[in-house]
């Protein structure tokens, strides 16, 4: 089943394009334990067919038979589920609650052209939300600076005057681990299961290689060379690990001239001291050299790769969904 709100929006415009009538079906609200969040949609076309999610199959089927009558008629529904304790359960909930899903025509509700804004979006690598009133159906696209910490958190919802409906599209994130040493090896793994796309960089192919990183994305290219071809952005986070200022500190250079929301190095305090002097005497004022995180990661008392690896992984997360105040 397609997964990403980025594929399904291709996948639904790619239906509308062939002649198939389509809906979007969208989680508006819902409980706090839901197996699907706020945001996550399922699509579906006037036969029926589907792809996406928006429940975990308790609610699947009544929401495939309204869209397929708002398909026919042109026209929104927004539904409300109460779930049973009985249906929360097979879904792996400790009890029910509610869901509210808005359904939209393509065509009929949702302009085309915001969905070809969205898809086009995606493939630039630019954020966009979707914004849609609920109780008029009017739709635009906007990206940052509106809605800030909507897109930081990755947090679709509905705004405070209980009306606006906000769908977050966000580039995927990615992790760029610059150095294949024994602590990138479960980073990555890590950085996956949270969500991210890893890139490992060394140009030293015998620390970089398949059969210590299978099926990873590994560039051999000098660390500089190759971020400036990965265009880093706001969704980035880069972590340096190999040790040797010819590697990290070329790295780190291009880093700070990117807008990457996290930049780690490995290294003790005085390794740490030393690297800066060397970068301030590139030109790189203070409060550019405060964005490096180092040593890199929590202080969570680990030793051992793995555990150095969660340390990295917890402060990318707290980093990337710290809230102001």
């Amino acid at each position: 089943m397609t997964g990403s709100i980025a594929e399904l929006s291709k996948l639904a415009l790619g239906w509308y394009r062939s002649g198939r009538g389509v809906a979007i079906a969208t989680v508006v609200q819902t409980w706090g334990s839901a197996p699907r969040p706020v945001g996550s949609q399922l699509i579906i076309d006037a036969d029926g067919a589907m792809e996406g999610s928006v429940s975990g199959g308790c609610v699947e089927s009544a929401v495939i038979t309204e869209a397929m009558d708002a398909i026919d008629d042109g026209l929104p529904r927004l539904l409300t589920f109460g779930v049973s304790d009985d249906d929360a359960f097979a879904v792996g909930l400790a009890c029910g609650g509610e869901i509210r899903i808005l359904i939209e025509p393509v065509g009929a509700v949702m302009p085309v052209e915001m969905l070809e804004g969205v898809v086009v979006a995606g493939k630039d690598g630019r954020p966009v939300a979707y914004v849609t009133d609920l109780e008029t159906g009017g739709a635009h696209l906007v990206g940052p600076p509106a809605y800030q910490d909507r897109f930081r958190l990755d947090q679709s919802g509905i705004e405070p005057d209980g009306r606006t409906f906000v769908v977050v599209h966000n580039p995927p994130l990615r992790l760029v681990v610059v150095g294949a040493v024994h602590i990138a090896q479960p980073l990555v793994s890590l950085a996956r299961s949270c969500g991210y796309t890893p890139v490992l960089i060394d140009p030293r192919k015998a620390f970089g290689s398949a059969e210590r990183f299978p099926g990873e994305h590994i560039i051999d290219d000098w660390p500089d060379e190759a971020m400036r071809a990965l265009k880093l952005d706001a969704r980035t986070a880069v972590v340096t690990l190999t040790h040797d200022p010819k590697l990290d500190d070329p790295a780190i250079v291009a880093a700070l001239s990117t807008d990457v929301f996290y930049l780690g190095s490995l290294g003790s305090k005085r390794t740490h001291a030393k690297r800066i002097e060397r970068l301030r005497g590139l030109g790189f004022s203070d409060a550019e050299l405060n964005r490096i995180h180092a040593p890199v990661g929590l202080d969570l008392g680990g030793r051992h790769p793995a555990e150095i690896a969660v340390s990295i992984m917890a402060e990318v997360t707290q980093t990337l969904r710290k809230t102001d105040g």
